[in-house]
C-alpha cells in the first residue's frame, strides 16, 4: 500500500496557493491604477484657475524677467535712406543704407529735427569716404557705426546717440 500512495502523490499535481495569485493581481492592479492616476493628473486634469492676484504677480514676474534679459531701447530716430558713391578708384560702387539712431536724452529728438541737415551731411561725408572693402566685413560695419556715433555726438548738446542701427545695407 505504501507503493500505491507514493504513485498517487506523484501523479496528482500540487495545488498552488490562491494567495500568491491574489497578491500578484493586487500588485498589478495597484501599479496600473497609480500610473493611470498620475497620467490623469499630468495630462488630462483641468488646470486650476488662477486668482487675480496670482495673474498680476505672474505678469510682473514675466515683465521683470524679460527686462533683465533684453536691454531697454531708448527713443529711436529713423533717417531717410542714404544712397552714396563709395570711394573705390577702380570701379563705381554704390551704397544704399537706412539708419536708425537710438537716442539718449529728454529733448534730443527736438535737437535732431533742428540739426537734421547737419546730421545727414555728416553721415553722407563719412559714407562716401568708405571703400567697398572697408564695408564688406562685419568689423568694417561695426567700425562705421562707432565712427558715426562719435561724429554725431560731437555736434549734439542736449543728449547723445546711444546706438547706430543699419536697418538696410546694400552695396553694389
Amino acid at each position: 500500500m505504501a507503493g500505491k500512495d507514493e504513485k498517487t502523490q506523484e501523479t496528482e499535481p500540487k495545488k498552488k496557493s490562491p494567495l500568491k495569485l491574489i497578491i500578484i493581481l493586487l500588485l498589478i492592479l495597484v501599479v496600473l491604477g497609480g500610473g493611470g492616476f498620475f497620467a490623469y493628473l499630468k495630462f488630462l486634469a483641468p488646470k486650476p484657475k488662477a486668482t487675480k492676484a496670482q495673474v498680476i504677480n505672474q505678469d510682473e514676474e514675466d515683465t521683470e524677467s524679460e527686462s533683465e534679459n533684453v536691454p531697454k531701447v531708448g527713443q529711436v530716430f529713423d533717417l531717410e535712406p542714404f544712397i552714396v558713391n563709395l570711394a573705390d578708384k577702380k570701379e563705381t560702387r554704390y551704397l544704399k543704407v537706412k539708419i536708425s539712431l537710438e537716442l539718449k536724452g529728454k529733448k534730443i529728438t527736438e535737437e535732431m529735427n533742428k540739426r537734421l541737415p547737419q546730421v545727414r551731411d555728416i553721415i553722407i561725408e563719412i559714407l562716401s569716404n568708405k571703400t567697398y572693402e572697408e564695408l564688406a566685413t562685419l568689423h568694417g560695419k561695426e567700425h562705421l557705426k562707432n565712427e558715426l556715433m562719435i561724429r554725431l555726438n560731437s555736434i549734439l548738446k542736449t543728449g547723445s546717440v546711444k546706438h547706430v542701427f543699419f536697418t538696410e545695407f546694400v552695396m553694389q
